[in-house]
């Protein structure tokens, strides 16, 4: 977990060991010595911690060529790696993955947080009666995810590519192996604004744990890109009063991505 939070893991490196270093074994079980004495002196990290320390940076080492394959691939390509992804235990549960829809050059992207039942059934973000509020809020601006222009289709997309059981919270660890496709996803879209949707969605693309509530209402960056924060649509269905607030940030997304057009 804290390597999927970025958390460089440390280990104190072995160290000669001044002359009342004995005493310190006062603590310690008797044992006979080990037939090949161990580098360094008695203050030595404890035999099994040392054989755990070389399969960290051997993990994060295949984490990153995993991401820089990733990194590396067109739609097709990406496409099927998503499909075919087993990087963690919800390619058990799931039915099928969900990549995501809508115009591989959009001018906005929308990203959500995880697939739900109805996605996971039907293989597409943003379905059932969310996905029909999504929509229309996105008509409201002129927006859509039927086949249309760039500058009106917009491409949708999840942090996760699979549902959670029982539509359960992310995980961090499922979060981090199932970054790099949505990483990828935007390098190939090139959009000229992001609208975020959801905790864990912003949460993904901020690296921040600040409420929604605290970040909406102005313009972040995401490599460059102008982000908006705004409330999930299936919050919204449960909270009917912060649909004006949801309509003050896709008006703000709006004159955004205008004035970036211009």
């Amino acid at each position: 977990m804290l390597e999927a939070m970025g958390v460089r893991l440390w280990a104190p490196m072995p160290s000669v060991a001044p002359a009342a270093a004995p005493a310190l074994d006062v603590a310690r079980p008797k044992a006979a010595p080990p037939a090949t004495a161990a580098r360094g002196s008695d203050l030595s990290a404890p035999r099994e911690f040392v054989a755990a320390v070389p399969t960290v940076p051997a993990a994060s080492g295949a984490r990153d060529a995993r991401a820089a394959e990733i990194a590396a691939m067109d739609w097709p390509a990406l496409r099927d790696a998503v499909a075919a992804c087993t990087a963690c235990g919800l390619c058990r549960s799931r039915r099928q993955t969900v990549f995501g829809v809508g115009h591989p050059r959009a001018r906005w992207m929308v990203v959500g947080e995880a697939p739900g039942e109805q996605e996971d059934l039907k293989g597409e973000p943003f379905v059932g009666p969310a996905g029909r509020l999504l929509d229309a809020m996105l008509r409201a601006i002129g927006l859509t995810r039927e086949e249309a222009p760039p500058e009106r289709q917009v491409f949708i997309a999840n942090t996760l590519k699979c549902r959670p059981p029982r539509n359960r919270n992310p995980e961090p660890e499922e979060l981090a192996l199932c970054e790099p496709f949505l990483v990828r996803q935007v390098e190939l879209v090139q959009p000229r604004l992001i609208l975020a949707m959801g905790r864990f969605a912003v949460q993904a693309l901020l690296r921040s744990s600040e409420p929604i509530g605290r970040l909406r209402g102005r313009v972040h960056q995401y490599h460059g890109v102008p982000l908006i924060v705004t409330y999930h649509p299936a919050y919204l269905l449960r909270n009917l009063v912060d649909k004006a607030r949801a309509w003050d940030d896709l008006c703000l997304a709006a004159a955004t991505a205008d004035a970036r057009a211009a």
